[in-house]
């Protein structure tokens, strides 16, 4: 006899991307990190911590971040709630909307953790497929009249993303929550956040784990209308972020020129990786990530998959529908780049 839930014994558990033990001699372009380190100021406030912040209990809701992130993003201090990486915002956008009557819907394939959340609410499931070029299922999305919609932009794994004029027009045609999911929108061309100020209905997502280099720190926050967020916080944590991430990240998140600079050059690297991409027979979709998402012309990126990690560079497979012929592929440093394409060149030719 099951301990569980049934909805728990029928789950199929979130598999993140392969961890290397440390040291390890690998190129590591599979779970889509920032190949440079975190700002200076950053590194500086992980120095200047004292035992007293270690000995009490953190700030319940982050404050020191937050007030430093709402001084970058031009919003009040209580339109953001800060969590343990955006995934633990995710958690609480799913337990506080869905349940087994309260539909979540999505467009897919994206990121697998929607469904996970889901799963485990017990909650209905609308998976709605993008088409071959990763557009917005607009009609579809409306259509399937969820409790909470949740769209990646940019997507994982294509890298594509939609406008805001096509997110605001699915706001305009749902009843429910919208949750954007914005993880790698440092990367991309425009930001939905202006729709947090349009309607109390929506949550835009945000990490520093891509851009800042702090995926080891688990750091995130969600920007919504305060009505929003205290229902998200009557289910978090009470100190879901520790007192390390919420000083480490207020430098981080305040050092907007560092930012600027290191995402300028995985943009860089990102054009020159697509372009060799597309040299060696790839098609590789327009991403505003930091991957891309490629299909060599054979087809067999199983093979491909298998045969970079033997050669010690790990890239992302999902064996799944819509994806069993692709790589996702992290934009790595410009060496990281060469060596890329060198395994891949000795498993082309």
């Amino acid at each position: 006899m099951s301990r569980f839930r049934p909805a728990l014994d029928a789950l199929d558990a979130y598999v993140p991307g392969e961890q290397p033990s440390a040291g390890a001699a690998v190129v590591k372009l599979n779970t889509n990190e920032n190949p440079y380190p975190p700002s200076p100021r950053a590194l500086a406030a992980l120095g200047a911590l004292d035992a007293e912040a270690l000995r009490r209990y953190p700030h319940p809701f982050a404050d020191a971040f937050r007030r430093s992130a709402a001084e970058v993003l031009g919003v009040d201090p209580e339109w953001i709630l800060a969590g343990n990486g955006s995934d633990d915002l995710l958690t609480m956008l799913f337990r506080a909307v869905t349940d087994t009557r309260r539909a979540v819907a999505y467009p897919a394939p994206t990121y697998v953790l929607y469904r996970t959340l889901a799963a485990i609410q017990g909650a209905p499931v609308r998976e709605v497929p993008f088409d071959e070029d990763y557009t917005l299922p607009l009609q579809g999305l409306a259509d399937a009249g969820a409790a909470l919609t949740v769209v990646a932009n940019p997507n994982s794994p294509s890298g594509t993303a939609a406008t805001v004029a096509q997110l605001a027009e699915l706001l305009d045609r749902t009843a429910g929550v919208l949750a954007v999911d914005e993880a790698y929108v440092a990367f991309a061309e425009a930001s939905a956040l202006d729709l947090v100020r349009r309607s109390d209905r929506v949550i835009v997502l945000r990490t520093l784990s891509k851009s800042h280099g702090l995926a080891g720190l688990r750091l995130g926050f969600g920007i919504a209308h305060p009505d929003l967020l205290a229902g998200l916080a009557k289910v978090k944590d009470s100190y879901n972020v520790d007192a390390v991430a919420a000083a480490v990240g207020a430098a981080a998140i305040g050092d907007t020129t560092y930012t600027r600079g290191t995402v300028e050059r995985i943009r860089a690297t990102r054009t020159r990786l697509g372009a060799a991409l597309a040299a060696r027979g790839f098609r590789v979709w327009p991403s505003q990530a930091n991957f891309v998402l490629a299909r060599p012309a054979t087809g067999d990126a199983r093979r491909l998959y298998e045969g970079l990690r033997e050669r010690g560079v790990l890239v992302r497979y999902f064996a799944e529908p819509g994806l069993a012929d692709k790589l996702r592929i992290t934009v790595g440093t410009e060496a990281q780049t060469t060596r890329l394409m060198s395994a891949l060149a000795e498993l082309l030719d």
